[in-house]
């Protein structure tokens, strides 16, 4: 077992210790956000940062498939959300995009397969621009990967983080164009994924030699379980903010 994480000025007792597992949820300053489009739309989101400290890097994340149920609140997004920026001082800014409906709300417009989704990324880059958030990486999973790797280099970003890429919707053009960008392109791979696994998926990302392409073992499309949870944002946070690992299983102090 990892060393606990601390909250700021807890008393060590006990009752104060939780596991960081399933829904928990960790101390942040939370808000929500409205994102405006260059093509008129209000999306809904929240941004999480550090309760007591500022961030270190941004993750902008960009959820699954709308039209398979994926959203802002899809389970890997919601608990990076609910746990790294108390343990791993990371801002997490997430939304739904265009005619997605989630508890947070419902952003305007409709689906718009990949493509009007760039207006969608362009206002939360610019948001992150206006609140200063610092070393912005997108965190796309599956649709949202798709996004990342045909609108990513457009915007100031470290990289992009891709969960079960699928690339359905991304020519070999725009993710050709990743190699030489200067730009980081991590492609996490499901060993027993749905749509793309790891040996087809190192033919696919040769284009981009420069892809650290990482195989979970026993994972799958939609990452369930805490296994799987805790592998994912182990593989996010050693790429964005490695001083933080290892991630610790227990928090000590308030949740509030």
């Amino acid at each position: 077992m990892t060393e606990p994480s601390r909250g700021s000025g807890a008393e060590t007792t006990a009752s104060t210790v939780t596991e960081v597992a399933g829904g928990v949820v960790l101390p942040a300053r939370r808000e929500s956000v409205r994102l405006r489009t260059e093509d008129g739309l209000t999306l809904v989101g929240e941004l999480a940062l550090p309760r007591d400290r500022e961030p270190v890097a941004t993750l902008v994340c960009l959820h699954p498939l709308p039209t398979h149920g994926g959203f802002m609140d899809s389970h890997i997004l919601r608990k990076a959300a609910a746990r790294l920026p108390a343990i791993a001082d990371l801002a997490v800014l997430r939304f739904n995009f265009r005619g997605v409906t989630s508890p947070h709300g419902t952003s305007q417009g409709e689906f718009g397969h990949g493509v009007e989704e760039r207006h969608d990324l362009t206002a939360a880059m610019e948001f992150v621009a206006q609140r200063a958030l610092p070393n912005p990486w997108l965190l796309g999973w599956s649709f949202g990967t798709e996004v990342a790797l045909k609108w990513g280099l457009r915007h100031p970003i470290v990289g992009a983080i891709l969960l079960s890429p699928p690339v359905h919707r991304t020519s070999l053009d725009e993710l050709g164009a990743w190699a030489g960008s200067g730009k980081r392109l991590v492609a996490i791979i499901p060993e027993l994924d749905d749509y793309l696994r790891p040996d087809e998926a190192r033919e696919r990302f040769a284009v981009v030699p420069e892809t650290e392409l990482i195989a979970v073992e026993g994972g799958k499309h939609l990452w369930v379980g805490e296994k799987q949870t805790r592998a994912v944002l182990t593989e996010i946070v050693s790429r964005v903010h490695p001083d933080a690992l290892p991630l610790p299983t227990e928090w000590i102090g308030p949740l509030t």
